[in-house]
């Protein structure tokens, strides 16, 4: 079966990470059919600071600023064309932004704008960068916007929707629990029933049927990449249905709403969390499934040995994939030796490596302080 109830030897965030809380808010749910529903979004921001009174520190990935936009380019659907959405986005950001900061500012809380691209989580300079900033508007108290950088984001460095940019942001500053709240009620069985927990997501993914909103630009397939790469992480995270009557609140009151998927491993370090988030990763690395058992089973490091095919180029130190041989990716991690180097000595003991290469850095080709497993073997 696809679903099965929260497990409970499942990791839990530990009390400080559980009260950092990233809400996800679909198009869908603050802007349907391209206009802004200023009442659904003052009501999203009453909950959000209640959470912030509670003790929760919050912050939002909003979608929404190209339906914003597109009442002034006269579009009534969502466009198709990249600079007609880049247009559209750059009128409806600053539509987006204000809205915001007046929903909020009863409660006297300021907020920040932060659009990111995702080649500013792949630069590992430029990932600590955007958690330094996130982590200091969080800690004075400010709550920041998150939003896809669409007026100059292309198609080869864009998140491609904010389903996905909410996990990593997550990722990102080490969050708990990320709440993705969607026009869809959550993930639903054949009959429309809501499946209240998920805990084996590829399973899941039967249940998908491939629909999206109309200003929305994602689907509950979406919705399940980002369940998964984050509760990779360590992060819980609940798809609930966002124009529901004090959504969040309920949830974040542990209310059975929407759909549940429990964090799958234990929170994970910055750097790792830098290692999972990374999206383009420089090449891949093939090993056979003597390889991928220590790896997923053991914790160990990745050794030549058990390397059976190498995509690049890359230098030594670049962020790659490691996937099994039909293709599934189950870790990233940082190359101790180039693209070269390594074909040069995969399939090869580490005490072979000096005498084919003339040198040896170290024994392993992605050593386990420098890795991070992203699924499990499927």
């Amino acid at each position: 079966m696809a679903v099965t109830p929260a497990q409970p030897d499942r990791a839990a965030p530990d009390a400080a990470q559980a009260r950092l809380v990233v809400v996800k808010v679909g198009s869908g749910v603050i802007a349907p059919g391209g206009s802004l529903d200023r009442s659904t979004l003052q009501s999203i921001a009453s909950q959000i600071a209640r959470a912030r009174a509670a003790g929760s520190r919050v912050a939002i990935v909003s979608s929404g600023a190209v339906a914003c936009g597109m009442p002034a380019l006269g579009l009534t659907a969502m466009p198709t064309r990249i600079v007609e959405k880049q247009a559209a986005a750059a009128i409806g950001q600053a539509i987006l932004i204000r809205a915001w900061d007046e929903a909020l500012d009863p409660a006297r809380t300021s907020v920040a704008q932060v659009l990111l691209t995702a080649a500013d989580l792949d630069d590992r300079a430029r990932f600590l960068n955007a958690r330094h900033t996130l982590e200091t508007l969080l800690a004075r108290g400010i709550v920041p916007i998150i939003n896809e950088n669409d007026s100059v984001a292309l198609d080869e460095i864009r998140f491609g929707d904010n389903d996905r940019l909410s996990a990593l942001a997550a990722m990102c500053i080490g969050a708990g629990h990320l709440v993705i709240l969607s026009v869809a009620p959550g993930l639903t069985d054949a009959a429309g029933t809501v499946i209240p927990s998920v805990t084996d997501i590829p399973a899941a993914r039967a249940h998908v049927r491939h629909e999206h909103s109309g200003t929305g630009i994602g689907g509950m397939s979406t919705k399940l990449d980002a369940a998964e790469l984050a509760t990779s992480a360590g992060i819980r995270v609940t798809i609930a249905p966002g124009r529901e009557p004090a959504a969040l609140s309920r949830v974040l009151a542990d209310e059975r709403l929407g759909t549940d998927f429990p964090p799958r491993t234990p929170a994970a370090p910055g750097r790792k969390r830098w290692l999972g988030a990374t999206t383009h990763p420089a090449g891949t690395i093939t090993i056979d499934a003597g390889a991928a058992a220590a790896l997923t089973d053991r914790g160990a490091s990745l050794l030549p040995k058990g390397i059976t095919a190498v995509a690049g180029p890359f230098a030594r130190g670049a962020p790659v994939r490691i996937a099994t041989a039909a293709g599934n990716e189950i870790a990233r991690g940082l190359a101790a030796y180039s693209s070269d180097e390594l074909r040069g000595i995969m399939g090869k003991h580490a005490n072979d490596i000096e005498g084919v290469l003339g040198y040896a850095y170290c024994d392993e080709a992605v050593h386990r302080d420098d890795l991070v497993l992203t699924s499990a073997l499927q």
